[in-house]
This record gives structure tokens, sequence and C-alpha cells, in this order.
């Protein structure tokens, strides 16, 4: 029953783990292009900024639709978006760091350092979560750190820096290993490592948490432990090679794609949807649903976040053609 939770915590670090991808494909695209580090570094993290900015207006939001149930606090509650933006200025400084000189040494050290820093975090997690606190913070400034917020201890339904910024660190290592030129000569092979990687990352992470051997004094497998953080890798890493099969040997640009087209809208889908799974507006009451219940509130919610996304590129669409 444990093992059914690795499903459910999958959509953050999914979420993330993406972003780092796609700020890996950006920077690539304009390493490539001769443009400057400076300038490269300096849109990511503006980005990554507004992105921030994004997360802390939409806990304005929430704290005005939960008015005068939510308690103002929440104003200063560490989100998916605001570690989102968070990660992507962080990712900014690594490439600017690790972007001197050509592409291909330039795009190696990234990955490297990516996978590096993806280490640190997740083995830096488990202190500052217990033995190592940095309780001399106010409480805002360490719920950044581990999550605490309000409460005693860190709270693993929030979003602090570690762990979730190793998964922005991970993904920008496997979207420059995707741009290396082994992925570009033999494309389909180095997807199938990939997902190979990810299975000897499930192993060893089963492996070192039966292993009687501890490193921590206080040992947290599914909410601080590293190893939960190597399963989840393992776990993101498979699902790529998935797509990847998907879309090259499957019907993933067959015709009409859901989710391709969801993902072309994915902070609007993200912005609206919370508030009709978790918020004030749910359409589901909480905690009182059965199985097929809660299949069908998933269904009805997926057609309808389908809806507004191509109402969005819809919209937009038009907008552009007006404008020509």
């Amino acid at each position: 029953m444990a093992w059914s939770r690795l499903g459910g915590t999958l959509p953050a670090p999914l979420f993330i783990f993406l972003a780092g991808i796609s700020v890996a494909l950006v920077t690539e695209k304009m390493r490539e292009k001769g443009i400057d580090r400076n300038a490269i570094a300096k849109q990511t993290i503006l980005r990554g900024a507004e992105v921030y900015g994004l997360g802390l207006l939409f806990r304005l939001q929430e704290y005005a639709l939960g008015y005068p149930w939510s308690p103002a606090t929440d104003l200063l509650r560490v989100d998916v978006l605001n570690i989102l933006g968070l990660s992507m200025v962080l990712l900014g400084g690594l490439c600017w760091l690790t972007g001197k000189g050509h592409v291909t040494p330039a795009r190696i050290g990234t990955l490297i350092a990516g996978l590096v820093a993806a280490a640190v975090v997740a083995m830096a997690t488990p202190p500052l979560w217990t033995t190592h606190r940095p309780k001399f913070l106010p409480w805002p400034l360490e719920s950044y750190i581990n999550g605490v917020h309000i409460f005693k201890e860190p709270q693993p339904w929030l979003f602090p820096l570690f762990p979730w910024t190793a998964f922005a660190f991970a993904g920008l290592a496997v979207g420059f290993f995707v741009f290396s030129d082994f992925a570009r000569r033999r494309e389909g092979l180095a997807f199938a490592a990939l997902g190979g990687a990810g299975i000897v990352a499930m192993l060893l992470s089963m492996t070192f948490d039966s292993s009687p051997i501890r490193f921590y004094a206080v040992y947290d497998y599914w909410h601080s432990g590293p190893n939960f953080f190597l399963m989840r890798c393992g776990i993101l890493l498979v699902i790529l090679f998935f797509v990847y099969a998907w879309c090259r040997w499957g019907f993933g640009q067959k015709g009409f794609s859901p989710i391709i087209q969801l993902g072309k809208t994915s902070l609007l889908v993200y912005w609206v949807h919370i508030e009709f799974v978790y918020g004030r507006f749910s359409i589901l009451p909480k905690g009182q649903c059965s199985q097929l219940k809660a299949t069908g509130g998933l269904i009805v919610i997926f057609l309808a976040m389908l809806a507004l996304s191509l109402l969005r590129t819809s919209w937009k669409k038009r907008t552009v053609s007006v404008s020509r």
C-alpha cells in the first residue's frame, strides 16, 4: 500500500523536472547561436522571477477566495510556482557559471554541474529538515529551506528548496544530455539509455532503503530521504522514455493529442485546475468520494481543462492573425 504513494507524488516532480529540461533546451539553442552567456542567464533568471511573482499572485488569489477562513499566513506559504520560479533563477545562474567557452565543453560542464547540484540538494535535505534546521531564521525564510511554515516541524505537503530544486537540476542535466553529440547521432539509443538509467535508479533506491547502513540521524524515506528522490527520478526517466517512444513510434504525432494541447497552456491549466480540485470551488466533496465518483470527477476536470486550453490557443491565434 505504501508504494501506491508514488503515483500521487509524481505531478509536482514532473512539473519541475520538465522545467529543467526546458531551460536546457532554450540555453543550448541560444549558445549555438553564439549569444553571450550573460544575455542567456538574464533571460532565464528574469523568466524565473516572473514565475515566482506569479506564484505570489496565486497565493494572494487563494487567500482572497478563501477569505475569511484562510489565515493570513497562507500568503507566505511556499507553493509549486514559488519554488519553480526560484529553481529557474538558480538554473540560470548555474548555466552562466558553466557557460564560458565553446558550446560542447559548456554543455558537458553544465550537465555535470546539474547532476552534482541535484545530488548535493538531495543529500542535504535530511539534516536541514531535522538535526540541522536553520531555526535562527524567521519562519517565512526557513520555510523556503525546509517547508516548516508556521508549524514545529517541516511539512511534506509544501515545496521548499530542499529537496524540490533537485528535480530542476536533474532535468537540466537530462536536457543537456539529450543535446549531446551521442544523443543526436543515436537518438533512440540515447532515450533508451535514459530509461535504463531510470530502472537502475529505482533498483538502487530500494536497495539503499533496505540497507541497515544509515548516514543520517533521522531517516524518512517518504519525505526527505535521498533514496525517495532517486526513486522518483528513476520513474521520471522511464516516463520520459515512454513519451519519446510514443511520439517516435506510436501515435503521439498522429491527429489530435490532448496531452500536447494541455502542454501548450500548462501554466494556465495548473492555475485554474487547482481551485476546482483543491480549492473553494472544488467540484467534488473532499474526503467523501468513492472510487467511481473520484474517477468521474477526474474525467470532468480533464475535459474542462482541455476545453479551456483549446479556447486559450484559439484566442491566441486569432489575436496574432488580427495583429498582422
